[in-house]
């Protein structure tokens, strides 16, 4: 018998609760286009198609078993108590199925227990009842499973440059055919070689993701509808039957998800829960790769849409390409955060440990640093110099002026070659933010002022450590009272181009703090500029 055709009937014994041997309130037949599922009010039966699409092949039965098998053994990884067994389905002389043995073994399944989907991620958000302590669990628990999934050589090898290429590359291929009928052909051609750039120009982040063990055996669906509360987080249907989709840097699963609840409509949620793992993991270069990843998991979901279209009623295609029409503007924002430049200027007043932050976020960043305290001296053959009066030698306000000046002019140049760039000074006057304001306008790029802040009893006892201490900085505590008298308040920025960080707390919350922060105001002056 064809085994396509002996399939559907084996389905077909399974929409009778009679087929069942425990009690059954209600059935319910889902399908996907590698599987077919059976919920029956306590358990679910979810069988493998016996298809091939290249990327898998389940055509042979004992290939169904083995696939069975290690998806049972694969959630269990990120479930509990879920995910019971795989159990045979038998045919007697009859040709009926049974789950009793009575006859040879014809088919798999595996049985799960079955979750109510007022508790799935996806339905929480819909109905406004997700909670943020929820969120907190979900970073919690996925920082500890990719602590603990396996990596090793082989796994290794899917973090490599070449290898993420080849996988990029093979979307943009393979969605080719459909872009011109569907789609708006400018932006598809700026998605790829946007990406590719990426790619090309960040040969050394992805080589320290392999150095620090990032590249782990994940779950490589990792989407809203996956995730479940029920005691605890329990999330499910990982990718088994094709270890390419599953072994991968963390990022890419963690923006899978990211990209699915912006999807969904809640994009603040998704940056919560993306901070709580972050902190759990401390893994601030995740900041560098979501827009990449982001955009490639949308691109993925594209090309799913598209390959959908020759499988639905002419009824349904204009809603499936409307979707897919939603998938490629994701990929087309997220190419356009990862491809504008910054301009972060690190403020504050004298002793605020914007210095040393501003350092640190320049080395994860990747990026150039210039800071008014080494520009201001850079001629002198010592950085030291005798601290004069507040506004004399060094620090007269036509000085001052030509500092700030030189500063932008040197972020201008990095800026217009499509680098980002740090800049560190007190920038206490109104007129000196102007200009940065004025210059980000003229380039068209995002501007973010991380304002450093922190008790005025700790800036003294941090200007009192320095008096026996030579060093770029020439602030004094002599210095605080006119420093406080002429710092402009930063109240003329919109606040998506300004926040502040208190620098009183460990410095390692410091740098998490500003990258989740400083994301959110890209993400918001994106919006901004779209509108």
């Amino acid at each position: 018998m064809d085994t396509l055709k002996q399939f559907e009937m084996i389905c077909r014994a399974m929409a009778n609760p009679d087929f069942y041997p425990h009690s059954v309130t209600t059935i319910e037949r889902r399908d996907t286009h590698i599987s077919a599922v059976f919920l029956t009010g306590q358990w679910v039966y979810k069988l493998k198609k016996p298809v091939d699409f290249g990327f898998l092949d389940f055509r042979d039965l004992d290939d169904r078993r083995r696939f069975c098998e290690l998806e049972v053994t694969l959630n269990q990884r990120l479930s509990h108590n879920i995910y019971q067994e795989v159990i045979e389905i038998y045919k007697n002389r009859n040709d009926r199925f049974s789950m009793q043995e009575n006859g040879p073994i014809v088919e798999y399944a595996v049985k799960m227990k079955q979750l109510s989907d007022d508790v799935n991620l996806k339905e929480l958000l819909k109905n406004n009842k997700i909670q943020r302590a929820q969120l907190q669990e979900l970073g919690h628990r996925l920082s500890d499973f990719y602590k603990s999934s396996d990596q090793n050589a082989q796994i290794d090898h899917y973090g490599r440059k070449e290898v993420i290429a080849f996988n990029m590359e093979e979307n943009f291929r393979q969605l080719e055919p459909f872009i011109d009928a569907n789609f708006d052909r400018k932006k598809w051609e700026y998605i790829c070689q946007a990406n590719r750039t990426f790619l090309e120009h960040n040969t050394d982040l992805f080589q320290h993701r392999l150095q620090t063990g990032r590249i782990r055996d994940g779950h490589g669906d990792l989407r809203a509808e996956h995730v479940y509360f029920y005691h605890g987080v329990q999330i499910i249907d990982c990718i088994e039957f094709n270890t390419r989709f599953r072994y991968g840097d963390v990022a890419v699963d963690l923006a899978y998800l990211y990209m699915d609840m912006e999807h969904l409509g809640y994009p603040e949620l998704s940056r919560a829960f993306l901070c709580d793992y972050v902190k759990d993991s401390y893994d601030p270069e995740l900041y560098l790769l979501l827009d990449f990843y982001a955009a490639y998991r949308a691109v993925v979901r594209l090309k799913v849409s598209c390959f959908r279209l020759s499988e639905v009623k002419n009824h349904e295609r204009e809603a499936l390409i409307e979707e897919a029409r939603r998938y490629m503007d994701l990929a087309y924002r997220y190419t356009i955060q990862f491809s504008r430049p910054t301009l972060w200027i690190f403020c504050g007043l004298p002793a605020t440990g914007k210095s040393r932050l501003a350092e640190q976020a320049a080395k994860t960043l990747t990026v150039p640093l210039f800071q008014s305290d080494h520009l201001r001296k850079e001629k002198q053959s010592e950085p030291h110099q005798e601290i004069v009066p507040f506004g004399q030698g060094l620090y007269r306000q036509e000085k001052r002026n030509q500092v700030y000046q030189q500063l932008l002019s040197i972020a201008e140049q990095k800026l217009m070659e499509g680098q980002s760039v740090i800049l560190d000074a007190t920038y206490s006057n109104r007129s000196w933010r102007e200009s940065a304001h004025r210059l980000a306008d003229q380039l068209k790029i995002n501007l973010i002022f991380v304002e450093c802040v922190c008790k005025e009893e700790t800036i003294r006892s941090r200007l009192k450590q320095r008096e026996d201490q030579t060093g770029f900085s020439d602030a004094r505590l002599q210095h605080l009272p006119e420093m406080l008298k002429n710092f402009q308040p930063l109240d003329e920025l919109p606040p998506e181009m300004h926040f502040t960080i208190n620098t009183e707390q460990p410095f390692e919350a410091e740098l998490i703090e500003l990258l989740s922060e400083g994301y959110a105001r890209k993400c918001a002056q994106l919006e901004k500029s779209i509108e």
